[in-house]
């Protein structure tokens, strides 16, 4: 089953691989992968898709919490979330096709971005599902090019994030090698 994990993350290198590797690692598909930075630059907002056994889910979880640079890592699966995917898709089609294409468009809320001689270049944004159901409209008239973005995720649920700031890494290394006292007692 579909896991859509959303975590927030420090934006440092090898970020990224730590929690790639941790799902590869146990052989779960990454169906869709989304990341880029919030309104803090040191910070990240990352958004997995992954095919992951339901009695697993809650395991996934806490082994993306431990990682270094997680801050936090929430299973939107089934909590209240919006779930935004973007298709970008070109379709080729005659002049005859051209005005029932973009009434299909309009019905499924995407717009024109771009327009040719040989068709159009088409932009929607909706859950997932949906965008299936434009793609599947589209291939009916003819040869199209489609890319999508991956799942994007975020929490309706009205709790706020309650975070630590992240501890210096020299700070956590110095504490880490600070001498440890020993008394002795006679």
């Amino acid at each position: 089953m579909l896991q859509i994990i959303s975590l927030l993350l420090e934006n440092k290198p090898g970020a990224l691989m730590r929690v790639t590797g941790v799902l590869t690692a146990r052989g779960y598909n990454i169906e869709t992968l989304t990341v880029a930075r919030t309104l803090d630059p040191e910070l990240s907002r990352m958004t997995i898709v992954v095919d992951v056994d339901p009695a697993l889910r809650a395991q996934v979880i806490k082994q993306m919490n431990k990682l270094v640079n997680v801050l936090q890592a929430v299973d939107l699966t089934d909590s209240r979330a919006v779930v935004r995917d973007l298709v970008l898709v070109r379709v080729r089609a005659t002049l005859e096709q051209r005005t029932a294409i973009l009434k299909e468009a309009e019905i499924f809320g995407a717009r024109v971005i771009d327009s040719s001689t040989e068709g159009f270049a088409l932009e929607a944004t909706d859950d997932p599902e949906k965008l299936d159901e434009f793609i599947q409209v589209m291939r009916t008239y003819g040869d199209i090019e489609v890319i999508r973005s991956g799942a994007l995720a975020m929490s309706l649920e009205a709790k706020k994030l309650r975070l630590q700031p992240p501890v210096p890494a020299g700070r956590a290394r110095r504490e880490e090698n600070a001498p440890i006292e020993v008394s002795e007692e006679n």
